[in-house]
């Protein structure tokens, strides 16, 4: 499968049970594979894929990211990115995002049999903000709220 950067994709319910004790956003059932994410691989190690989940609940995290960004002062939030998805209000989480590799991802999502598009300068703030983040992790301050660079090494061992 070639996994593109900025497109949406599912990823396997093996992936959580290797990641159990990490609290990540779990697969939903009922018939809907959600939630999807959106990718993009690493720059450094074409074996690690990054996956940001996507949110529809704009306003939550909007209050979210306003009273971060009041405490926060003059240093960037690199929590989110708000854009739009299918023509919805969404959020990019990038606090909560993790590696995988390629063994792991089930299937691109495609709206209508079409790859799901959003603008470049969405899609490139996204991966802007979440290479900041994983630079950030490297250096010790870890945003997301589980240790990636453990995951990461962890998909790399297997």
């Amino acid at each position: 499968m070639v996994i593109e950067d900025g497109k949406f994709y599912f990823i396997k319910d093996e992936f959580f049970d290797v990641f159990k004790d990490y609290g990540l956003m779990l697969n939903k059932e009922h018939g809907k594979m959600r939630p999807c994410y959106f990718c993009f691989k690493d720059r450094q190690n074409k074996e690690i894929i990054w996956f940001v989940p996507i949110s529809t609940k704009y306003d939550k995290y909007k209050k979210i990211y306003d009273i971060k960004k009041i405490k926060s002062g003059k240093r960037p939030v690199y929590n989110f990115v708000f854009g739009n998805v299918l023509g919805k209000k969404a959020v990019f989480l990038i606090q909560n995002i993790f590696p995988t590799t390629e063994k792991y991802i089930e299937k691109k999502y495609t709206n209508s049999n079409k790859d799901v598009e959003i603008p470049e300068v969405v899609k490139e703030e996204v991966i802007t903000k979440s290479l900041r983040v994983v630079n950030l992790a490297k250096e010790g301050v870890n945003i997301p709220f589980y240790n990636i660079i453990e995951m990461e090494n962890i998909l790399l061992n297997k």
